[in-house]
């Protein structure tokens, strides 16, 4: 038997993880400093760290600093996500002792070639929210970090590539300016109003980003005004579709 695919690149790595989560559970790519932010349904969260080799940058990345803030916000567990079939044993029980579950991923391709079907493509099995124990039956468990609080979810689920080498993060602030320049593509220009209205700091806008309009206090697009649309196509769509719930009531109108 010739030797499967490998892994090219930690994206590649993430994309397969991805595609394989089972039903119920949401992936938001590059959130919360994670390179992948699992949810439950009913809200469990797993920060997911991903790397080619188990090592320990990525243990130190998945388990962060650790601040002994009893409001520090994180993930109900933490996990490195490595390729199936490294020697990790003596890896695998440091990050026991640190909480940290090794996430083994099989290249689908390969685990195709080898069984003829679709066995699990990762192990071990994601928490069940049936289970009072989260023990994966395996060698290694899963360690509820218990925080105070969850991490903070943006509005939409990014449309980033997890993983990637320099990651275009979905954060709340983007989804407001986002959100600021449909207003200003609806009406062709914004007002400090509509700045307050979706909740972002018109400093750097008004000073770098946009140009001054006919009329006073009206700003308009300039040759500096960030693409975002670029950025974030889906998300862009996704947001405008929205508008009628959260633009002005004079722009949605």
């Amino acid at each position: 038997m010739t030797k499967g695919p490998d892994f090219k690149t930690e994206a590649d790595l993430c994309a397969a993880f991805v595609a394989a989560i089972p039903a119920g559970w949401t992936a938001y790519a590059e959130t919360a400093g994670y390179d992948i932010l699992l949810v439950r349904a009913d809200g469990l969260q797993i920060g997911v760290e991903a790397k080619l080799k188990l090592n320990a940058e990525v243990v130190v990345q998945a388990s962060k600093e650790w601040h002994h803030d009893a409001t520090a916000e994180g993930p109900d567990f933490r996990a490195a996500l490595v390729p199936a079939g490294q020697h990790i044993k003596g890896m695998a029980d440091i990050c026991a002792k640190l909480g940290v579950t090794v996430i083994s991923m099989t290249h689908p391709e390969r685990i195709e070639q080898r069984y003829g079907w679709r066995p699990p493509v990762f192990r071990p099995d994601l928490p069940d929210k049936k289970l009072t124990v989260y023990w994966s039956g395996e060698e290694r468990g899963w360690y509820d970090w218990c925080p105070a609080k969850r991490c903070a979810l943006p509005e939409y689920v990014p449309d980033v590539i997890a993983g990637h080498s320099a990651p275009v993060a979905l954060t709340n602030w983007k989804i407001r300016a986002i959100k600021l320049l449909i207003i200003l593509r609806h009406r062709g220009f914004v007002t400090k109003a509509d700045f307050k209205h979706v909740g972002i700091d018109p400093s750097r806008w008004t000073r770098h980003w946009l140009e001054h309009g006919a009329d006073r206090g009206q700003f308009i697009a300039g040759r500096h005004t960030p693409d975002l649309k670029a950025q974030h196509p889906t998300n862009w769509a996704q947001i405008e579709a929205d508008f009628a719930k959260w633009a002005p009531a004079e722009v949605a109108a």
